[in-house]
């Protein structure tokens, strides 16, 4: 399984969430919803990035996004290394 990593910017207001690893990441893509895919070099998303993002107002946002990405988009995912 999948080592997910988050980290919360108070200050930045950023919300980060890696899939993989983060020194992989290659490219970023805007999705234009305040959200920044990061992408290895063979074009996988290894990570996004959730701007304008203030976890006193989105507590349980964090946990019911990663649920549901989880469940929903597992193609997004990096498969195990082996």
């Amino acid at each position: 399984m999948a080592r997910v990593q988050v980290y919360y910017d108070p200050v930045g207001n950023t919300l980060t969430v890696w899939f993989g690893e983060p020194q992989d990441e290659y490219v970023c893509e805007e999705t234009g919803d305040e959200v920044i895919l990061m992408k290895d070099r063979t074009g996988q998303v290894i990570g996004f990035e959730k701007l304008n993002f203030l976890m006193s107002t989105n507590a349980n946002f964090v946990s019911s996004c990663l649920r549901g990405f989880l469940n929903h988009a597992p193609h997004y995912l990096p498969s195990p290394r082996r």
